[in-house]
């Protein structure tokens, strides 16, 4: 197997250690900082933009005029592009830590794609169009698809490139599936059409509760794999003498991908590169453990998604661009630029 080393940080490139703590701890502080500039961006940004003056009013008092914009749209959208964002950047994270790959992502892999086709399999051939139904549909083919994606892989001794071309398989056969089903029903077509493309505009006040538990359990798994999974990185035997259970932190990170993924793309729609670029910019700062990794994409990653989806609203005007197009506008040349870099090794 081809091992890929992930990229030194300037926390960690040869910096005292008071200086390597100082820049995580800035780093930490600035994500923050752009969590709470996006999220206010959100919420006042729009067909109609807000002040934030109206925005607190709306959020505060029932009787104010924008208390029906700011609940049932704005918030209701926020919130599920901080939820989903936190979900689709830690999944990234723990699918890179664990292919020792810095290019996987579960969009790339193909594990969205088949979150997708298992919903579109769903709302035509069943009926369903309720999120707390399509999710278990989701986490279904999410999960399928992650196990295929590995066995065509090559199973244990999958290496980086066999996964990248594995997972671009699936994603080619799985779209065309969905779109072909969009095809043959209209009334589909109508429904799908602006999820598959991953959107957080149908966000609305029910959205949340019925994605909040499986995202939550899904981060509390990969958040518990930290550890293990950074003794996993120096190989099994070494794992083993630390005390780690390979078998057991891959299935774990797994189902932790798949309910994140899974959730993620019910509610939003296939969503790529947001879990492919949130890692990338915590590594910058804080290094390659995955026991800041993992969290710190909590932070990050919502950014990206939120950041996309504001820039969507406003290129967009008096209409919008959808989320998922923005991401995939800007994270198809940085997956070129990494891919030139030569982060991948040979196998």
């Amino acid at each position: 197997m081809s091992v890929v080393t992930s990229p030194r940080s300037a926390a960690d490139a040869g910096a005292p250690p008071g200086r390597r703590r100082g820049v995580r701890v800035a780093g930490l502080a600035l994500g923050l900082l752009l969590l709470a500039a996006v999220t206010v961006l959100s919420l006042t940004v729009g067909a109609k933009p807000l002040p934030l003056t109206d925005v607190w009013h709306g959020l505060t008092d029932p009787a104010s005029p924008e208390h029906a914009v700011v609940h049932r749209m704005r918030l209701p959208r926020t919130l599920l592009g901080l939820t989903a964002g936190a979900a689709l950047g830690v999944a990234g994270a723990a699918m890179q830590t664990l292919t020792r790959n810095p290019l996987a992502d579960p969009g790339l892999l193909g594990i969205n794609a088949g979150a997708s086709a298992a919903v579109a399999t769903a709302t035509v051939a069943l009926g369903v169009t309720a999120l707390d139904h399509q999710v278990w549909y989701a986490l279904l083919g999410a999960a399928l698809v992650t196990l295929a994606g590995q066995a065509a892989g090559g199973g244990r001794h999958a290496t980086p490139t066999r996964l990248a071309l594995a997972g671009a398989a699936l994603n080619a056969a799985l779209y065309s599936y969905v779109s072909a089903v969009m095809l043959v029903d209209t009334t589909s077509l109508e429904r799908l059409r602006f999820w598959t493309v991953g959107s957080l505009a149908a966000a609305r006040t029910d959205t949340l509760p019925a994605l909040l538990p499986f995202v939550l359990a899904g981060l509390a798994l990969a958040l518990l794999m930290a550890r293990p999974l950074a003794a996993l990185a120096l190989g099994d035997d070494a794992a083993r003498a630390l005390g780690a259970h390979p078998g057991v932190v891959r299935a774990a990170v797994v189902a932790a991908v798949t309910l994140l993924c899974g959730a993620a793309t019910a509610a939003c729609g296939p969503i790529v590169f947001v879990g492919l670029l949130a890692p990338h910019l915590v590594r910058a700062v804080a290094g390659p453990d995955p026991r800041r990794l993992l969290p710190w994409s909590v932070v990050y990653a919502p950014v990206l998604l939120l950041a996309a989806d504001v820039a969507g609203r406003v290129l967009g005007r008096p209409g919008e661009l959808q989320v998922g197009l923005v991401t995939a506008v800007l994270g198809g040349p940085l997956f070129l630029y990494l891919v030139r870099r030569g982060r991948v090794a040979r196998p």
